[in-house]
């Protein structure tokens, strides 16, 4: 074997460097949302050798070690760019950090393609785990795993997970460190089992099995026949080579075919044992329903009546009458006198006043307000949501409003990472990775960004919304709207490249199994609510400070002609705007409080103005790794300017024209 200095000390730095986990998956199974949920958030690419792929890279959280996020690949034997780069980045010298570790990701939907993956990456003998993704859509469908049984078949951990909310993610984590080599399920023949086992022999100890080199061998693989050139010379790459064509002459059949359909039966037969399907009773009410939310002259006013019904549901119910019972009797009438006659003894005013001040306040602002706010409007949308997703009507509505995405650069598909930004734009922005080109990618988050308010912010807009006449829902809605057709349509005209056509599986329609909806919303309503309450805490501290120190008087002072002359807003507005960029259900939960010191025009104003100002810092991190720095600055500049000129050109035209909204 011989190794120049460049290898000796690549393999030195190598060996240095922190451990590697590749998450490997198909295309559009969560990979990059597991990623983003267990990786720090500062993140680098890593181009693999003689390959135009960028693999994503970062540090996962409480360790060292670097999590790779690769690109969508369904077989180890394909021949493109994306799939070369999954194999390439498990090879020993290929990436900084050696990969110690596999990650599977599999979509809970169709299980029989990622367990095929799995048991093919089972052959490169290193520790696995299988995370199978999408839990709440393959429910929706009637599908139902034994996560046991499927643990005991395969040898290796196996985690549930809804990752772009949140849910199973730190089970994920606490199982990194207890990876197992998975079990070797599938037989070759005896021929190619008598070449595994001369080349076993031949390479001895390797970081990976000599077993998947040898397979990549039979399938003329050019990077690992690079890799045994640069570990074991150009006489042992001649030698194996002579070898697999050797084995590969006797032969009659193409061995990547061969091996893809042994992998396929063995996870069929696996599928069968683990997974049970229950598919909803076909019923011809339940079809002709379906037929007519897909025909514009029947779906536009069944899609009208669902949006009414949520209104209802989600702001009538949620926002007013479970607000008004949890927050109003529970947090204000109870716990907010119970917690200030609690913290009087404590002699520091300054301690008093940052646990219950009524302004900035941790537990007034930072916690009260979620619970007593956010949570049960934010509970009211996942079951909504969950509804629409489980009776099959979400496809449905990707159908209908195809033609118009269409216009605006997008297409159905469209559709579902703008509802996902009700509930979330930081999630929503992640599943923009579902839509095709790189223009559909922009359009869809520029226009998240400009108008776009999430749950909690649409909780708030309810709640203000309530107590004024309907015209002013009517206006604030009517503009957000307005606003994103417009935005769409010049995005299409502005932005170069392609959309591609609508191709989207349509599940049946039926009745939505309710248990399944409300567990699901429960779920994510907890996820949502342990990540963000911390953030509330921390923002209304940050807030609290500044103010100690006199900083939220001198920029009420310099934003002042800004938003007192151009918006025609109270000073006060100015932390709610700092809120807002912190966290927008901060932000949202803030004008609420502050809402007495504004008349029935600014709030609307201000509605508006938080709508389009900003994304929330999570969601600025992410919009700088998904579409890159140039482009999220102009997206950023962009919208922050526009929600100054809306919220101006609202407030003097209706100043103008006497309206009020009293």
């Amino acid at each position: 074997m011989n190794l120049t200095e460049t290898d000796l000390s690549n393999r030195c730095r190598i060996k240095n460097n922190p451990p590697g986990i590749a998450l490997i998956g198909s295309m559009k199974v969560g990979k990059s949302a597991l990623f983003s949920r267990i990786c720090d958030r500062k993140t680098a690419n890593l181009n693999i050798e003689e390959s135009l792929i960028p693999v994503h890279r970062g540090q996962i959280r409480g360790t060292e070690q670097i999590a790779y996020d690769t690109p969508g690949i369904y077989s180890i034997f394909s021949g493109s760019d994306d799939e070369r780069a999954c194999r390439d980045i498990l090879l020993p010298g290929y990436s900084e950090n050696r990969i110690t570790g596999i990650v599977l990701v599999a979509d809970a939907k169709s299980m029989k393609r990622s367990i095929a993956l799995t048991l093919q990456y089972a052959e490169y003998g290193l520790p696995m785990m299988l995370v199978v993704n999408m839990i709440d859509e393959s429910a929706s469908r009637g599908i139902e795993i034994d996560y046991d049984l499927l643990t005991e078949a395969l040898g290796i951990s196996v985690c549930a997970t809804v990752a772009r909310d949140g849910i199973g993610i730190q089970k994920v984590l606490s199982r990194l460190k207890k990876m197992r080599v998975p079990k070797r399920l599938v037989t070759y023949p005896d021929r190619i089992e008598e070449f595994l086992k001369i080349l076993t022999k031949l390479l001895g100890m390797v970081e990976i099995s000599p077993r998947i080199i040898g397979i990549l061998l039979l399938t003329e693989d050019p990077a690992v026949e690079k890799f045994l050139s640069n570990r074991y010379g150009p006489g042992m790459l001649e030698q194996v080579k002579n070898l697999a064509e050797e084995y590969r002459r006797e032969e009659t059949f193409c061995l990547d075919i061969f091996f893809a359909n042994l992998y396929n039966s063995r996870a069929e037969q696996i599928v069968k044992q683990i997974q049970k399907i229950n598919p909803p009773n076909a019923h011809p009410f339940f079809e002709r329903v379906g037929d007519w939310c897909i025909r514009p002259s029947t779906g536009i006013p069944i899609a009208i009546i669902m949006l009414y019904l949520m209104y209802l549901f989600v702001g009538t119910f949620g926002a007013t009458f479970m607000v008004d019972t949890i927050n109003g009797t529970l947090f204000e009438g109870l716990l907010i006198p119970w917690t200030t006659k609690m913290v009087t003894p404590i002699p520091s005013a300054f301690i008093r006043d940052m646990l219950v001040d009524p302004d900035f306040g941790i537990l007034p602002t930072g916690i009260f307000l979620a619970l007593g706010l956010v949570l049960p409007v934010l509970f009211c949308f996942y079951i909504a949501f969950g509804i629409l997703e489980d009776s099959g009507y979400l496809p449905r509505i990707s159908i209908l409003l195809d033609k118009l995405l269409q216009k605006m650069g997008l297409n159905g598909k469209g559709v579902i990472p703008l509802i996902m930004g009700f509930s979330c734009v930081t999630m929503a922005i992640l599943t923009t990775r579902m839509l095709d080109t790189e223009k559909e990618k922009n359009i869809a988050t520029f226009l998240l960004l400009l108008g776009m308010p999430c749950a909690p912010l649409l909780a708030v807009m309810f709640i203000v919304l309530e107590k004024m006449p309907i015209s002013a829902s009517i206006t604030v809605f009517g503009i957000i709207f307005i606003q994103i057709l417009m935005a769409g349509f010049l995005a299409n005209k502005i932005l170069p490249g392609r959309r591609t056509p609508l191709l989207m599986e349509i599940p049946a329609m039926r009745w939505p199994k309710m248990a399944q909806v409300l567990k699901m919303a429960a779920l994510k309503t907890y996820f949502f609510m342990k990540e963000a309450v911390p953030v509330f805490i921390v923002a209304s501290f940050v807030v609290f400070l500044f103010d100690r120190m006199g900083g939220l008087a001198v920029l009420e002072r310099v934003s002042n002609p800004v938003i007192s002359g151009f918006m025609g807003l109270p000073e006060k507005s100015v932390q709610v705007f700092i809120k807002t960029i912190i966290r927008r259900e901060s932000g949202a939960t803030e004008i609420e409080h502050l809402s007495a010191v504004y008349d029935n025009l600014q709030l609307v104003v201000n509605l508006l103005v938080m709508t389009f100002l900003s994304p929330c810092m999570n969601a600025t991190i992410v919009l700088f790794k998904e579409r890159g720095g140039k482009a999220a600055v102009v997206m950023m500049v962009t919208v922050m300017v526009y929600a100054v000129l809306i919220g101006s050109l609202v407030s003097h035209f209706c100043r103008l024209l006497g309206i009020s909204f009293t």
